[in-house]
């Protein structure tokens, strides 16, 4: 018996072998061939777009301590009356689909792994901006340098992800005004793919960009992209210094700004749908269209983060079906916009990977899949509400991520998807598993989760009856000893590391 349970256990692990090898054979984006699902017609959008352009003529936004970006907006033609500005009905589109364009290229340091932002494209992006981490052994505690250095190298590793994103964890360890210098050059020095800069002040955002321009060249980034800063609106209908002041930055760099309202309905805007996605709209217009005029051309990247809320606490929720709806129609818009949409996906409020941290992900996820986002930002990591990266949720959010590869391909309906010679000659009551057709696809016919355990109970309970977490906390560790620095000009490496040092010794600490 022990015998006979050896040989399947050899045999599973040449499986297993194979699919891990297939499995890393990876892409720099996704190219979607699904058409993106609408859920409002064009009238219903037209009508979005009419009380958005009302809501900023009518209304406007503030724009908190940042007297230049007054002074912009005034020399485009908005209304400035204070802190206030209003914008003439149209004006924002006008200059955004003037010149905005409708895809670009975020080059990567290995030009292998650059990405197309825009449609048909979705490039899968990890967490963002979380203080804590946790792992299974661990358990939930503050962030560290050294938790930022694993998650670039995790996010560098795994195939499913084609960005190594930006504040993969707040470094709590680090002082506050220089701790994006660490967080820019792990992503350098440990990864080579496309990823983020600062965005907490202005300062840091020109820091970024100048650290890219060291590793790319300031003549490569007059006319190319590499490097993208995400700017979120302080909603309800507002913009401050940090934000509008780091679009400014990148945008005047020729770089990307991720431009995006955070809306929590129900207190940062209406609780319906229609409501939150006229105000995400109209914020976004207005953060959008301060970079056309900064920089006509500059790319950038239309945004939404739409969340709903128990109305009991005031705790954020997730997996719920409005933010989905949002979803859905700013994805729409933001085609009617001709600008690149993103989103993100993984949500969950859950404090650990379980169940509930599951099906919240799952019913995030998808959508955002569905219905086209170009930027797919919160990919992998996300637990309890965004204040928590989790190392196993990292791992089987990752998981998931891999099989929207074979999700956007859609329905195969070439020769050998139809398979019709199979079908009209195998005959009645024959099954297909030994078919010629069967024996040319099986080593490809269907997605396979490198997490998942598929066994039998007694093979489970024989190989250690080890839960999905546990497999997870086993994969990440793995992967972590595996590592391989890809290869960094050690004269570049040299002059990063000195323009740093310099940099961080020429002002005080600081906890803001």
């Amino acid at each position: 018996m022990t015998e006979r349970r050896g040989r399947r256990g050899g045999g599973r692990a040449a499986r297993q072998a194979a699919r891990a090898a297939h499995a890393m054979e990876s892409v720099p984006f996704l190219t979607r061939k699904l058409a993106p699902l609408e859920v409002l017609s064009a009238e219903g959008l037209e009508v979005i777009e009419h009380n958005a352009d009302l809501l900023l003529e009518q209304v406007g936004v503030d724009i908190v301590g940042y007297d230049e970006a007054l002074e912009i907006f005034a020399g485009a033609g908005a209304d400035v009356d204070g802190t206030r500005v209003r914008f003439p009905k149209g004006m924002c589109r006008s200059l955004i689909q003037a010149t905005a364009p409708r895809t670009f290229t975020q080059h990567a340091r290995n030009p292998q792994r650059s990405v197309i932002i825009g449609d048909p494209h979705t490039v899968l992006v990890p967490s963002y901006g979380s203080p804590f981490v946790r792992d299974l052994v661990g358990g939930r505690r503050y962030a560290t340098m050294e938790d930022f250095v694993n998650f670039a190298k995790l996010a560098y590793m795994t195939p499913s992800l084609h960005h190594n994103g930006g504040t993969l964890c707040e470094p709590v360890d680090l002082p506050v005004n220089k701790r994006h210098f660490d967080m820019v050059y792990a992503h350098i020095k440990y990864s080579d793919k496309p990823f983020m800069g600062s965005v907490t002040h202005p300062d840091r955002a020109v820091d970024s960009v100048e650290m890219a321009k060291i590793v790319f060249g300031e003549d490569f980034m007059r006319e190319n992209t590499v490097i993208l800063g995400l700017a979120n609106a302080n909603s309800p209908m507002s913009w401050d210094y940090a934000m509008l002041g780091s679009a400014k930055a990148y945008a005047e760099n020729n770089q990307a700004t991720l431009v995006t309202p955070f809306i929590l309905a129900g207190a940062m805007s209406p609780v319906t749908v229609a409501a939150a996605s006229t105000q995400t709209l109209a914020e976004a217009l207005a953060g959008i269209a301060f970079t056309q005029i900064v920089r006509p051309g500059a790319p950038v990247i239309f945004g939404s983060f739409a969340s709903s809320m128990s109305m009991q606490s005031g705790a954020p929720t997730f997996g719920t079906p409005e933010p989905q709806m949002v979803l859905y129609i700013m994805a729409a818009l933001a085609r009617r916009l001709g600008v690149p949409f993103r989103s993100g996906g993984n949500f969950t409020a859950s404090k650990t990977p379980d169940a509930q941290s599951a099906y919240e992900s799952a019913i995030s996820f998808l959508p955002a899949i569905q219905a086209g986002v170009n930027f797919l930002l919160h990919t992998a990591g996300w637990l309890e509400g965004g204040l928590t990266m989790g190392y196993e949720k990292f791992i089987i959010d990752a998981d998931q991520a891999a099989m929207m590869a074979t999700w956007v391909e859609g329905v195969d309906l070439s020769e050998n998807g139809l398979a019709l010679e199979s079908l009209l000659t195998n005959g009645p009551g024959n099954h297909f598993l030994g078919t010629e057709h069967t024996m040319a696809n099986f080593e490809s016919a269907f997605w396979a989760s490198q997490q998942a355990d598929n066994n039998s109970f007694e093979q489970w309970e024989e190989d250690g009856a080890k839960d999905s977490i546990t497999r997870a906390h086993e994969t990440w560790t793995r992967m972590l000893r595996e590592y391989e620095a890809p290869p960094l000009d050690e004269a570049v490496d040299a002059r990063l590391t000195e323009w740093i040092e310099q940099r961080k010794s020429s002002f005080p600490d600081s906890d803001v």
